[in-house]
């Protein structure tokens, strides 16, 4: 018997493609574009000057967030307590210490709370990753399509960027 779910067996989901526009209103960023991923099983967000501090006897981190690769000098600068931190290890199969942050994804009119790693995307394509655990339960990822959840926009048939 086969653990997989045929699309009448799926619960009403909504559907994303693998690339989907987000926002994180509570770190200041109205648009980004995050790459789906369900082999990574934490999201991640690329993040620059990130400078940890105590506040109260928490700890709490301030960091810059780059959204557009097209736009370098939209810079947004961030601050949020500090959920975890712990050892991610890379797709080239490298290992770091990051640190976690909780906030509110929007993503297709929802609202979630998510746990990102702040981390040097700088080199990847897309700024930030929707790991398994943000997408789990939530969502079923259509592979061959981009961005089903931004308003106005159709998808294209063959997953190619409009």
């Amino acid at each position: 018997m086969s653990r997989f779910k045929t699309d009448s067996e799926q619960p009403n989901k909504p559907l994303i493609g693998w690339r989907e526009r987000v926002a994180l209103p509570e770190l200041g960023i109205e648009r980004i574009t995050a790459k789906t991923d369900t082999g990574a099983f934490s999201s991640s967000i690329h993040a620059f000057n990130i400078e940890p501090e105590q506040r109260n006897g928490e700890t709490w981190v301030t960091f810059s967030v780059l959204p557009s690769r097209r736009d370098p000098d939209q810079v947004i600068h961030c601050q949020a307590r500090v959920s975890d931190q712990r050892r991610v290890k890379s797709s080239d199969g490298s290992s770091s210490q990051r640190f976690f942050i909780r906030t509110v994804l929007v993503i297709g009119g929802q609202n979630l709370n998510i746990e990102i790693s702040l981390a040097d995307r700088g080199s990847m394509g897309y700024r930030m990753l929707l790991g398994r655990t943000a997408l789990r339960g939530n969502f079923v990822v259509d592979p061959a399509a981009s961005y089903l959840t931004s308003k106005g926009k159709s998808a294209p048939q063959n997953g190619a960027a409009k």
